[in-house]
């Protein structure tokens, strides 16, 4: 149920944020990262966090980020000779992914405190 629920939503953006550089790929992953590290923490304190934690992060979330389409999406860009664009994008992707996570982490600390 969670990974339709992501698979669907992942559709849609990359329907929205459309063809070209692929800012759809972007936008998911850090998303996802920000959400994952706010679910994180907070299903930390949940009696029980693991159904939480299989429906909503490995579900929703494992689906609506996708590391197979940033790396096809990579690749093209290579395959474009883009490579300046393909190695911001490598790079950008990952840190602010890892950003992003660290920041939902932080940001359901400072509230649930």
């Amino acid at each position: 149920m969670g990974a339709g629920l992501g698979a669907v939503t992942r559709y849609w953006v990359g329907l929205v944020t459309g063809s070209g550089f692929p800012w759809g790929t972007v936008l998911v992953n850090v998303l996802g990262s920000f959400f994952a590290g706010l679910l994180i923490a907070g299903l930390s304190r949940h009696p029980d966090p693991e159904p939480w934690r299989l429906l909503l992060v490995v579900g929703v979330l494992g689906e609506f980020t996708t590391f197979s389409a940033f790396s096809w999406d990579a690749i093209k860009l290579m395959q474009e000779n883009k490579w300046l664009e393909a190695s911001g994008y490598v790079l950008g992707t990952v840190f602010f992914a890892l950003l992003a996570c660290f920041a939902g982490f932080a940001l359901w600390q400072r509230v649930a405190a």
